[in-house]
């Protein structure tokens, strides 16, 4: 199927987003000029840990990616010796993040966080990966962190998020647009991206979010960050 260039160096079919071949390359900058507050977000994330992981802690992020949010965590507690495991799908991405972070209490494993078996974990973060999950094993991917956290535990989940009506839904996507134009993106380069992801990135609304993590056991939830369609979570077990 026909496709284009969605910015930043990478080219992309009709429905056929991925994190493989040439994305690799040029994902950390394609991410953090698309995703608004991404380093604050992850600064965040950082200092929230604090609470949650201990000397003995086994720390999971879910869809690591090229790694840098991991490094951030492990380095951050290298001094108390909590492990910090990243899990990424994509052989590409994990090699690149073995290849640049290198840390005692640091690991990348290529795996697919569906048929993943967590250690019992003090926190597991899952940064603007869940949405990438098919919608029908989305819930089983909750329980199953609620399941592998100790009581007292955290699961932190960046998503984007739709709106609650078509209406604010409209609102949010001119608004993201703008924030892409501004950026630098070309208005065709926004079309292909869009184009891109369909069938691939399923945002829930805050509310499903929230529904879904009630679900899966999560009692104590609290919404730590928002910027137009960008939402960050905290549950607690």
């Amino acid at each position: 199927m026909k496709g284009g260039s969605t910015g930043d160096g990478i080219e992309s079919k009709n429905a056929d987003w991925n994190f493989g071949g040439c994305t690799v390359k040029h994902f950390q900058e394609h991410i953090e000029k698309s995703i608004p507050f991404y380093k604050e977000g992850h600064k965040l994330v950082v200092a929230l840990s604090d609470f949650f992981i201990k000397d003995d802690s086994v720390c999971y992020d879910l869809g690591s990616s090229l790694g840098r949010l991991t490094h951030s965590l492990a380095e951050h507690h290298q001094r108390r010796g909590a492990r910090l495991v990243g899990i990424e799908i994509e052989n590409e991405m994990v090699r690149e993040a073995k290849k640049n972070y290198k840390l005692p209490n640091l690991d990348f494993v290529c795996d697919d966080i569906n048929v993943f078996k967590f250690e019992e974990t003090d926190l597991i973060v899952a940064y603007y990966t869940v949405q990438f999950i098919r919608p029908s094993q989305r819930q089983q991917l909750v329980n199953n962190i609620f399941s592998a956290l100790k009581w007292g535990g955290a699961f932190i989940m960046f998503e984007k998020v739709r709106a609650c009506d078509a209406r604010f839904q409209d609102y949010m996507t001119a608004l993201y647009e703008d924030y892409k134009l501004e950026k630098g993106y070309a208005a065709a380069e926004i079309i292909n991206k869009k184009r891109s992801l369909k069938g691939v990135l399923e945002p829930f609304s805050e509310q499903a979010n929230i529904d879904m993590l009630k679900r899966a056991g999560f009692i104590d939830i609290l919404s730590i960050m928002k910027y137009i369609c960008f939402e960050g979570f905290l549950a607690i077990k």
